[in-house]
């Protein structure tokens, strides 16, 4: 049996962009929730429950070194393409690194930081659903170079789904409240669930209902009989999943919120790939056509499939620990 290296770093290559999004996606949606309490000391319980936010970039760095050194000519596409929201999202998090540390070294100008951590915290989402949507809707390719201007990425879909992803983060970051904190925040946070989980199935449809129809094969992929019928299990657990989010509010439940989220999350990301596979740049570039020399993925491989673990048991250590200490 012989095995498809190239298929192979295409799967983990998803699975580090997923984990990204989970591990990064709370935190930033905690940032972006700042201005809806105005209470100093739950800001301050806010901030303080995601002091593991610098652990969750090494993601973002291992997806973005593995796309130069696996796919590079994906990436001599997709970083010109995409330079502007790429360069946004990146000072985004440098600005809510640097307002980590001053916020608690300078309290008097506590209100200053926040608002910082808040614009850091929603231009990194934002710009982050830009990229998402610039990928989906395509990007314009001539022997293998961007053909594209600087600001193509600035197009309705992509806005929307920049929008969806900032919703999606604060609802996530909602649950991770509930879940991290008490008293009265956990209920305001409680009532920010059911809020942002109506805009979000909202976003969720739009976005679903829009997608098919930016290329032929995804419309295919998703309506054509009888392939309909292997990616319907997606929206189907989808429904299921946004269910329980919405009955374990109901019921007050601490865990299961961010757990349903988490799964929506999934199976967004899941209907994404469905989409846009065997693409890595939709819909111009395969992943075979991207994929750098067999020689350099066998030896790249190895070592990441050492790699990914490591960091996977660390950071799901480190969150572990996290959520259940004690809250003073």
């Amino acid at each position: 049996m012989n095995l498809d290296i190239t298929l192979i770093w295409a799967g983990l290559l998803s699975f580090v962009v997923l984990a990204y999004i989970i591990f990064d996606g709370y935190d930033l949606g905690v940032g972006v929730l700042i201005p809806l309490m105005r209470s100093e000391q739950d800001r301050a319980e806010m901030l303080h429950s995601v002091r593991l936010w610098d652990a969750n970039e090494t993601w973002l760095v291992l997806g973005g070194g593995g796309l130069f050194a696996i796919f590079p000519l994906a990436y001599s596409i997709i970083f010109p393409a995409l330079y502007l929201p790429l360069i946004g999202m990146l000072l985004a998090l440098v600005v809510r690194g640097v307002v980590s540390e001053f916020r608690w070294q300078n309290e008097r100008w506590s209100a200053f930081w926040d608002t910082l951590f808040f614009l850091g915290s929603f231009l990194a989402a934002f710009f982050q659903g830009i990229i998402l949507g610039s990928l989906v809707q395509g990007i314009p390719v001539v022997n293998n170079t961007y053909v594209g201007g600087p600001f193509d990425w600035l197009s309705p879909f992509c806005i929307m789904t920049g929008v969806a992803l900032v919703l999606g983060y604060a609802l996530l970051g909602a649950t991770w409240l509930v879940l991290k904190t008490g008293g009265e925040l956990r209920v305001k946070s409680f009532a920010l669930i059911k809020v942002l989980g109506i805009l979000m199935v909202i976003m969720v449809g739009v976005v679903s209902l829009w997608t098919p129809f930016l290329q032929q094969n995804y419309l295919s992929r998703w309506f054509a009989w009888p392939q309909a019928l292997y990616v319907l299990p997606v929206p189907l657990l989808l429904a299921i999943a946004i269910l329980i989010l919405f009955r374990a509010v109901d019921k007050r439940n601490v865990w299961i919120p961010f757990v349903a989220t988490i799964g929506i999350f999934i199976l967004s990301y899941i209907g994404l790939l469905i989409s846009i596979f065997p693409y890595v740049v939709p819909a111009s570039i395969t992943i075979w056509d991207a994929a750098a020399p067999m020689s350099s993925q066998k030896f790249l491989l190895l070592g990441t499939l050492v790699l990914v673990p490591i960091i996977l048991t660390y950071t799901s250590y480190a969150h572990w620990v996290f959520l259940t200490e004690k809250r003073r």
